[in-house]
C-alpha cells in the first residue's frame, strides 16, 4: 500500500560512524571515541562532547513535524507520495540571491538538497537521516543549501545536536500547499531539452511513481492507483487511541466505507500520526471519492465526540483494525 520511491544507482553519501563522530557543535575535527576531546577538557571524547553527539544520533523524536503548518501533509509527502513539491516560506524571509525554497519529495541521485544555477533551493524530504530528529536534519540541510554555490548539490552529514529545527526556520504562519506531480520533471528547468543521461534518469524515476492525487474536499487525503486496486490513504491528526475507537464505532455500524465496493482495511503509523487506508475498486478515481470522503469526515467527527464505552462488536472491530496496522516510521 505504500509508495514506490524512485531507485538510483548512485551511492548515497554516508555520515561518519558514531564512534568517530564530529562534536555536538559540529565544529570539532573527527576523533576516536577514546582520544582526548578536542575541546581541551582533558577527558576522552566519548565522555565529553561525544556524549551529546551520540545522544543526538539515538534520540527519536516521535512527531518531528509537530507544530509545522500542514503536519499531516509533511507526513504524507515523507512516506506516501512519490512526486510532490511545496513552496516553503522562511521565518526571516529569503536571503539575497535565493529566489525560492521548495520542498520536494525526492531529488535526483537522492541528494539531500540542491541549489540550482538561478540560486533557488530544492530540499529533499525522502532521505535517510543521521539522527532521530528528521526536523533537525532537514533544517541543517536547508541552512547549508541556502549558502551553497549555485549549481551544486548539498551532501549528507550529521546535524549538530544543538542546531535549529524546521520549526525554528520556517514561517509558522505560512501556508503549506502540496502540489502533486505525475512525474519528476520538476527536477530540471527544461525537461524537454534535458541531456540524454538526465532524460534516462527521469524515465526510470517516472516509471516507479504510483499515480497519486490529493483530494480537495478534505485535508491530507491521497488517492493512488495500483495495478490490482486503488487506495485512499488519509493522514489524520487525532490521537491514535481516540481515532481507533472512532473508526471501530463506524466499522461495527457498517459506516466506515467510502461507497459501494470500498473497504477500510487498516492503517499506517507514521511520525506519530495514524493513516487509515481504504481499498477502492480499480474503476474508482480520485474525483469519485471526494463526496464520500467529505461525508465520512462528518461521521468521523461525530464518532470522535462519543465517549461511551465500546460495545462488544466495536471492540472486535477495533481489534481487527489494530491487527492491520503497519508502522512506517
Amino acid at each position: 500500500m505504500a509508495k514506490k520511491r524512485p531507485q538510483t544507482k548512485a551511492k548515497r553519501p554516508q555520515p561518519t560512524d558514531g564512534a568517530r563522530a564530529a562534536g555536538a557543535d559540529g565544529n570539532f575535527p573527527v576523533v576516536g571515541a577514546r582520544e582526548p576531546c578536542p575541546c581541551g577538557s582533558g577527558r576522552r571524547y566519548k565522555a565529553c562532547h561525544g556524549r551529546a553527539a551520540a545522544h543526538a544520533v539515538t534520540e527519536l523524536v516521535h512527531r518531528p513535524f509537530e507544530g509545522l503548518p500542514g503536519e499531516c501533509d509533511w507526513v504524507a509527502l515523507r512516506e506516501l507520495v512519490p512526486a510532490a513539491t511545496v513552496e516553503l516560506p522562511l521565518k526571516d524571509g529569503l536571503p539575497d540571491g535565493v529566489p525560492s525554497v521548495t520542498l520536494a519529495t525526492v531529488l535526483p541521485m537522492a541528494w539531500p538538497a540542491l541549489r540550482r544555477e538561478d540560486g533557488s533551493v530544492l530540499l529533499g524530504l525522502q532521505n535517510d537521516t543521521s539522527s532521530g530528529d528528521i526536523s533537525r536534519d532537514l533544517a541543517d540541510t536547508l541552512r547549508r543549501a541556502l549558502v551553497a554555490d549555485p549549481g551544486s548539490p548539498v551532501q549528507a552529514r550529521r546535524a549538530p545536536a544543538d542546531g535549529p529545527r524546521l520549526q525554528d526556520l520556517l514561517d509558522p504562519e505560512g501556508a503549506f500547499e502540496p502540489v502533486v506531480h505525475s512525474g519528476f520533471e520538476f527536477w530540471v528547468p527544461d525537461p524537454e531539452n534535458a541531456a540524454p543521461e538526465v532524460a534516462a534518469s527521469l524515465e526510470r524515476a517516472n516509471s516507479a511513481a504510483i499515480p497519486t492525487v490529493k483530494l480537495s474536499g478534505v485535508d491530507s487525503a491521497y488517492w493512488c492507483e495500483t495495478p490490482e486496486k486503488n487506495h485512499l490513504r488519509w493522514v489524520m491528526p487525532h490521537p491514535e487511541e481516540r481515532l481507533l475507537d472512532a473508526l471501530a464505532r463506524l466499522h461495527a455500524a457498517g459506516r466506515s466505507s467510502l461507497g459501494e465496493g470500498t473497504r477500510l482495511v487498516g492503517s499506517f503509523r507514521a511520525h506519530g500520526l495514524t493513516v487509515p487506508v481504504w481499498d477502492l475498486p480499480s474503476g474508482v478515481g480520485a474525483e469519485d471519492v471526494e463526496k464520500p470522503a467529505a461525508e465520512f469526515a462528518e461521521r468521523l467527527t461525530a464518532a470522535l465526540d462519543t465517549d461511551a464505552p465500546l460495545t462488544a462488536d466495536e471492540r472486535r472491530a477495533r481489534g481487527g483494525l489494530t491487527n492491520r496496522q503497519v508502522t512506517l516510521s
